[in-house]
């Protein structure tokens, strides 16, 4: 193991090498638990938990709980292909094919989006620095318990619906699934804008500059209105599937809750310590819906 207390400063390319080199010992293992099993709910989360942990092992090692980051939009397309090697007689292949293509964009998209703006391994997110400082525990103990276990669990959660719609769930493609599409593809792509504008706005800010332009003219954090968006779409799909999966909405209502009263907190304080105005932009712009006060 690298020492914790002194590790290495690693270029970018060496950086994606051992993050790469992480995510493939991780999935391997996870898809050996996870194959040939009569509990296939079971396996998944034993498989999940797993592949956290080999990762975990690799944000101690490398002294950096960035190594996480990807982890996110990772899982949910190998949670697709799980359900599809399971899936059962009278699963709905239109759907299959329609939720799988845009889980798949979706992780692609946004493991692309990490992979442009990471440094690399001498970098870690200023929110996880300041975790350690505020949370009274040790570094590895939150490191473990909130920023790889607790995001590992509310994915988890969120991706349950994938269960009725890939896997059991046999009612017929119909008006449900069209909104379903409409509303994870429609989150894909607020996404990718957001994100695009928020990138080039980064690119000529000047110090106390506020993104007010495009979706950012309509709320604070579009991105995350779409992020919400792509797992309530996800239930959607689960619930056009098969209804008596309507518990499934603790994945959506999970994650929107913590984005809404954790996450976007968090961003804001942090905006108003740095930027003048930004309170005042606060009382002009909702806080995730895109559409001004």
């Amino acid at each position: 193991m690298i020492d914790s207390a002194a590790t290495p400063r690693f270029n970018r390319f060496a950086s994606f090498g051992l993050v790469t080199l992480a995510y493939v010992v991780a999935t391997t293992v996870a898809m050996w638990i996870a194959a040939d099993s009569d509990a296939p709910l079971t396996s998944l989360i034993i498989a999940d938990l797993v592949a956290t942990l080999i990762v975990f092992w690799f944000s101690v090692a490398l002294n950096n709980s960035s190594v996480y980051d990807p982890y996110w939009s990772v899982a949910p397309p190998l949670m697709a292909l799980h359900w599809i090697g399971y899936a059962a007689y009278g699963a709905v292949p239109l759907r299959q094919a329609v939720i799988t293509i845009l889980v798949f964009a979706w992780a692609i998209r946004l493991t692309a989006n990490w992979a442009r703006g990471w440094p690399g391994l001498h970098h870690e997110d200023w929110r996880y620095t300041d975790l350690y400082a505020n949370s009274g525990m040790s570094k590895w103990t939150i490191s473990f318990l909130g920023l790889h276990l607790f995001p590992t669990l509310i994915v988890l959660v969120g991706t349950l619906a994938l269960m009725p719609a890939i896997a059991y769930g046999g009612a017929p493609f119909g008006f449900v699934d069209v909104v379903a599409t409409i509303v994870t593809a429609g989150a894909v792509i607020i996404e990718w804008v957001a994100d695009e504008e928020l990138r080039a706005f980064n690119r000529s800010k000047q110090p106390g500059d506020i993104i007010d332009t495009g979706l950012w003219s309509l709320s604070r954090h579009p991105n995350y209105f779409g992020e919400m968006s792509f797992w309530w779409g996800l239930f959607l799909f689960g619930f056009a599937a098969d209804p008596s999966y309507w518990w499934t909405i603790a994945g959506p209502l999970s994650m929107t809750a913590m984005f809404r009263w954790a996450s976007i907190p968090m961003l804001d304080k942090r905006s108003i310590a740095r930027r003048p105005g930004y309170e005042e932009h606060m009382r002009q712009r909702n806080a995730v819906i895109p559409w001004r006060r």
